[in-house]
């Protein structure tokens, strides 16, 4: 009887941009460059853009667009400690409300910072509750600690490392493994199962959280995708790069164009159907690149 033949195995994992990733240009802007590139949807980034604390406004941009909304990333960041109200609880209250009436699969969180104590101390009871009372996932994202020469502050708690705390499901963020120093892979094998979103960006290790475009960093982006391929990873792939020194409109459609093309790529296995997970040829190429 003959060998079985490799087959290509895609996972239903769907490719997003964040429209974090066409800053300093608008909310609207990523909805527009999504469409023209042909990506699956967008995750929206809750900031200071009145746009993306409009749920009118981004319904109306994914109809016109024909691009779906399929994660809510809330307003976690120092710059929005006052969007959506200052209470963090509240924050995600409203970010769970937009994702069920945006049809969004999951709602995106940091964990708290350490100065938020209170919030910091109820973190994991409380995400597990609000867990519990809806069907969108509360990813909880992998962050880093805080390096300034040869100064390390530990910046959020319970912890950075999320891996360490017991949620339901996790956000992997490969750019942050590269800021904390982190094996993205091990760090995917700690979350195993429980991994229900990520964000795609590369990094090479630097103190400064660099959101490269897959494949200019030394972050495994490659054996990441075709792993999760290799284990049928139902979650989105979200694109989250910095495309902020894009000299003009077109090259930061280029870049996009092309983080796009190579998650494609990678989110794609080859091998004898029921075969255990490896790394196909172009992760091997991806690799031996970087070396």
């Amino acid at each position: 009887m003959a060998e079985p033949r490799d087959v290509v195995r895609i996972p239903d994992a769907k490719v997003a941009l964040s429209t974090a990733s066409v800053y300093p240009e608008s909310t609207a802007t990523a909805f527009e460059i999504a469409a023209r590139l042909g990506y699956d949807g967008v995750e929206v980034m809750v900031w200071t853009d009145p746009v993306s604390q409009d749920l009118d406004a981004l319904r109306r941009l994914s109809d016109y667009h024909h691009v779906p909304i399929l994660a809510v990333h809330a307003p976690c960041l120092l710059i929005t400690q006052r969007v959506w109200s200052t209470d963090p609880w509240v924050k995600l209250q409203r970010a769970r409300a937009a994702a069920e009436r945006l049809g969004a699969s999951t709602v995106v969180v940091h964990p708290p910072f350490r100065w938020q104590r209170q919030y910091a101390r109820d973190f994991v009871g409380g995400i597990w509750r609000m867990a519990n009372e809806t069907d969108v996932r509360f990813a909880v994202e992998n962050m880093y600690p805080w390096r300034y020469r040869d100064r390390e502050m530990q910046a959020y708690a319970p912890d950075w490392d999320v891996t360490r705390d017991d949620y339901r499901h996790f956000t992997i963020d490969l750019s942050h493994a590269a800021t904390s120093r982190s094996d993205a892979l091990d760090m995917l094998a700690r979350m195993g199962d429980r991994l229900g979103h990520v964000h795609l960006a590369d990094g090479r290790g630097s103190a400064k959280d660099e959101h490269l475009v897959p494949g200019r960093g030394n972050q495994p982006c490659a054996e990441v995708l075709e792993r999760l391929a290799h284990t049928g990873f139902d979650g989105h792939v979200v694109i989250e790069v910095n495309t902020r020194r894009a000299m003009s409109s077109a090259e930061r459609e280029a870049d996009l164009a092309e983080a796009l093309a190579f998650t494609r790529l990678h989110l794609a296995s080859s091998g004898p159907p029921g075969s255990p997970g490896s790394p196909g040829p172009a992760a091997s190429a991806a690799k031996a690149h970087r070396r």
